[in-house]
């Protein structure tokens, strides 16, 4: 699944064995898999930190444990450690983090992502804007505004007229939305 290349396994083991605490590895995850977003993660992971489901997989010397939603997005990943004159970076390349992994089986949280980046936050990026998901609240999207859309006049327009409407078109077993945003904040806002 995950490529790590024998010199980044050399960095790795070096940063681990610097570790205070014992039997600390590492983990590797996606934040926003499979969107526009998407970052891929390299963590410490104490022992005990690791979560149901994560893969685990022995390197030597070391130990990884890899996120299980994140696993989609990491299939074909390499991770790499270069040196040059200011030391040397660590550098991984996953593929498919960005490739949307939605399915009839995927959460309803996975699928408000996939439609708020394909869909949505193209059109509010020409205002400068974007919204993110918060969370989901029996069956309420809980949504909040950034950029420009932050603080804009027009942001209840938005969040009825176009958030809502295609949220609510592309997935019917919601509900409704909602703004968690503090719009008293206007620096950026487009109107």
């Amino acid at each position: 699944m995950i490529e790590i290349t024998s010199s980044a396994q050399a960095y790795l083991l070096d940063l681990l064995n610097k570790q205070e605490e014992e039997g600390v590895s590492i983990r590797i995850h996606t934040t926003d898999g499979g969107t526009p977003n998407a970052e891929t993660c390299i963590a410490y992971c104490r022992p005990g930190e690791e979560k149901d489901g994560d893969e685990y997989v022995e390197y030597e010397g070391f130990n990884a444990w890899i996120d299980a939603k994140s696993q989609p997005f990491l299939v074909d990943a390499l991770v790499d450690y270069g040196e040059d004159r200011m030391g040397g970076q660590l550098t991984i390349k996953a593929p498919n983090a960005k490739v949307p992994q939605v399915s009839d089986d995927s959460s309803i949280e996975e699928k408000i992502n996939y439609v708020l980046h394909s869909e949505i936050n193209p059109g509010l990026a020409a205002h400068g804007g974007m919204v993110n998901l918060v969370e989901v609240v029996e069956e309420v999207a809980v949504l909040q505004f950034g950029g420009g859309c932050q603080g804009c006049g027009m942001v209840d327009t938005t969040l009825k007229e176009g958030v809502e409407k295609t949220l609510l078109e592309s997935l019917p077993q919601l509900k409704g939305v909602r703004d968690a945003t503090d719009h008293t904040v206007t620096e950026h806002a487009y109107f």
